[in-house]
């Protein structure tokens, strides 16, 4: 393959399907689920935070093979927000990209505060500033060297979180069937925690309100579309990379809150730091505190790593759309759009600081941006897909020709796309959450207003210039 086919309009395609999986874990097996699994066990008990991971994961496999059917179909690195601009419509596109790009940016900044929070515990004296610095130059240089560099070192960090929650299963399982002895000669457990608990101790309200932070534990999967535009042989890698993130992450997801869930009881399940610490800590493992604390430095820096990613490509993307400066889609010679990377660091680094002198308001505004931008871009793929395959089969396309095919066509799209509006609605029933529907929703009618106002009418300028001289240039070849 030449240098120019391997350039798709100015990136590379240097990724391989071992990259695009674990990226898509390294977005998504974070601190939502290393301390928020504790929280769903608490409030919807043993057997409902089961069913509340199961649940969630199907509406993650249905989201991800209707992304599947457009990544391959149109390998685009800018995914969904390219999809949403031309099957839903450009306002609809720039609205999206603008405010999942916004929320990665936040979430970035977040994960670098949270990670020289941790390093408190090792280094008490050493200050908060100094560890957010280290770890933004080390994901800024990850992002900076190339596409295939940050591949890698995604690959390591996941490596390192799987390889742990392995380890604990093997370990929480023991315990939780009586092969290894507890702490305090406490008797196994074994799945009486199921049976005590019941299926909704706290109503199914409280299931509902488990279901949004467990949707959200599983967003960051979708980093594989945008991931695609970068990848080696889209039409292999792209099936393969989402089947194994599907069945994996339920892998880990399900059998971690089982184990969690049958070692400890409901009750403090809720109350500790981290579940997974309590979990290891009853078996007397040594040292539990101080290798969870490693794990989720790991699990935050991982997220840091591919946010920066997916929010820098996202930029990108809306840059060739024409919804944002056209030097922002400029690379440089190893495919890296480093105007976009430097500004999506740049408002992460104003994100944090917002944090230090704002932290009541601005930054829980911004925050509760990025958890809705998350959701609002799961619906833009169920709704995209909907919309691609009506407009493929108008224009004389063939279902069969499809190199992917999401099954049970319209039934299973339109099932995620009502699923995931269901829980986008659900945010109203939980009191911090419903900020992010009122900020994130204002925020989402004003790129609307903003798109018609300014960027409509230069968008339809600029084609109707490029279709100009298309036609002057078919004119003079013949």
């Amino acid at each position: 393959m030449s240098n120019n086919e391997q350039q798709n309009n100015g990136l590379q395609r240097t990724m391989k399907a071992r990259h695009l999986f674990m990226i898509s874990l390294g977005g998504c097996i974070g601190t939502g689920f290393f301390l928020g699994s504790g929280y769903t066990i608490n409030q919807a008990g043993s057997l409902g935070a089961v069913l509340s991971y199961l649940v969630g994961g199907l509406v993650m496999y249905l989201t991800l093979v209707c992304l599947g059917e457009l990544s391959v179909a149109m390998p685009e690195s800018g995914s969904f927000q390219t999809y949403a601009t031309k099957f839903i419509g450009p306002a609809t596109g720039f609205a999206i990209g603008w405010l999942y790009w916004l929320g990665w940016g936040v979430t970035v900044a977040l994960e670098f505060l949270s990670s020289g929070q941790l390093m408190q515990r090792w280094f008490p004296d050493s200050p908060i500033w100094m560890w957010c610095l280290i770890f933004t130059v080390v994901v800024f240089l990850l992002n900076a060297l190339s596409a295939k560099a940050f591949g890698e070192s995604e690959f390591v960090f996941s490596s390192i979180k799987i390889l742990a929650i392995l380890l604990f299963i093997i370990v929480g399982g023991a315990a939780m069937f009586g092969l290894v002895d507890m702490k305090g000669g406490e008797s196994a457990p074994f799945f009486s925690h199921f049976v005590s608990d019941g299926l909704f101790p706290n109503g199914v309200t409280a299931l509902l309100i488990t279901m949004i932070s467990v949707n959200f534990s599983f967003q960051g999967t979708e980093l594989i579309g945008i991931a695609a535009g970068e990848s080696e042989n889209p039409e292999k890698t792209i099936p393969k990379s989402i089947r194994q993130t599907v069945w994996r992450t339920l892998f880990f997801f399900v059998l971690s809150v089982v184990i969690v869930a049958g070692v400890l009881p409901r009750e403090q399940a809720g109350v500790v730091e981290s579940p997974f610490v309590a979990v290891l800590d009853k078996v007397g493992v040594p040292y539990a505190a101080d290798i969870m604390n490693f794990v989720i430095l790991i699990a935050l820096l991982s997220v840091a790593n591919s946010g920066l990613y997916a929010a820098t490509r996202i930029l990108y993307s809306l840059s060739k759309e024409g919804m944002a400066s056209p030097s922002i889609a400029k690379v440089n010679k190893k495919g890296i759009p480093m105007n976009a990377l430097l500004i999506t660091l740049a408002v992460a680094l104003l994100s944090l600081l917002s944090s230090v002198f704002a932290a009541e308001t601005v930054f829980v505004w911004l925050l509760s941006l990025a958890g809705l931008g998350a959701q609002i871009g799961w619906i833009a793929i169920t709704w995209s897909h909907l919309a691609f395959r009506k407009k493929y089969v108008q224009q004389g396309g063939k279902v069969e020709d499809l190199k992917f095919k999401t099954p049970l066509y319209p039934f299973l799209p339109a099932v995620a796309l009502i699923a995931n509006c269901i829980v986008m609605a659900s945010m109203a029933f939980d009191g911090e959450q419903r900020l992010a529907l009122y900020w994130g929703g204002g925020f989402f009618i004003a790129c609307y207003i903003y798109y018609f106002i300014r960027v409509k009418g230069k968008r339809e300028g600029k084609e109707f210039k490029q279709e100009v001289e298309l036609k002057e240039g078919k004119r003079m070849m013949m």
